[in-house]
């Protein structure tokens, strides 16, 4: 098993940064893929940015590409999404996630296996 805790959540204005990080214990295999994903009220959970863990390979969803930054701290077993330039359709909650079967495609894992309690992100205009 793995557990997965996000923070780094808040409230900022349109146009501000946020980092979430992701803390992750227990069995964490090195060939684990990790992501992030979002989920607006009434909508339906999206991927938004994930990361190769062994490679360091990462991809992201179109809506965040080239505002969202995400890496990782391998030797703290730590998943980070660096949030720039956010804007109001940003607000969500954010959740963490780990795959144990590595594939991804355009900023999301296809076949998460342990998720995060999630984290909730308000951009206000």
């Amino acid at each position: 098993q793995v557990q997965l805790v996000e923070s780094g959540g808040g409230s900022v204005q349109a146009g501000g940064s946020l980092r979430l990080s992701c803390a992750a214990s227990g069995d964490v295999d090195s060939r684990y893929c990790m992501g992030w994903f979002r989920q607006a009220a009434g909508n339906a959970r999206e991927g938004v940015a994930a990361i190769n863990t062994a490679g360091g390979s990462t991809s992201y969803a179109d809506s965040v590409r080239g505002r969202f930054t995400i890496s990782q701290d391998k030797a703290k077993n730590m998943l980070f999404l660096q949030m720039d330039s956010l804007k109001p359709e940003d607000t969500a909650t954010y959740y963490c996630a780990a795959a144990s079967l590595c594939s991804i495609r355009t900023g999301r894992l296809l076949y998460p296996t342990y998720w995060g309690q999630g984290t909730q992100v308000t951009v206000s205009s």
